[in-house]
């Protein structure tokens, strides 16, 4: 089967169980409350599990990218690059790209990924 990115606008109840392992720290209902226009979900999904998620938060033609997390089983693999790539291939509209640094990964390991899907880093993120 083949890696799908899409947005996400309801859960089924298999993605709140997969969203909750991506995103245990998050309460996944109040997400899927606040989704909108301007507060975005995608998530890559295989074999009819999520395995990686980023929410998208959008102002004019400003994208920033909040909670980039893939599942720890299947890291290193290419997933989040893909996942932020179709992101952004599937928001053409948005001009700027910013990552948040939200602390949540070993800086090292983080800034090694955000190189190499071409962002510049900031103080408290990248920059595209």
């Amino acid at each position: 089967m083949k890696l799908t990115i899409l947005r996400l606008t309801a859960f089924t109840p298999q993605d709140r169980i997969d969203l909750a392992k991506i995103w245990p720290n998050q309460n996944i209902e109040q997400l899927e409350q606040a989704l909108s226009e301007t507060l975005r979900l995608y998530a890559a999904r295989f074999n009819d599990r999520l395995l990686a998620a980023l929410q998208l938060e959008i102002s004019g033609t400003h994208g920033k990218v909040h909670h980039l997390e893939v599942r720890e089983a299947t890291r290193r693999r290419g997933v989040g690059k893909y996942l932020l790539e179709e992101t952004m291939s599937q928001n053409g509209s948005l001009a700027d790209w910013w990552i948040v640094d939200d602390g949540s990964d070993d800086q090292s390991v983080r800034a090694a990924f955000m190189q190499a899907c071409g962002f510049r880093a900031q103080s408290d993120g990248w920059i595209k």
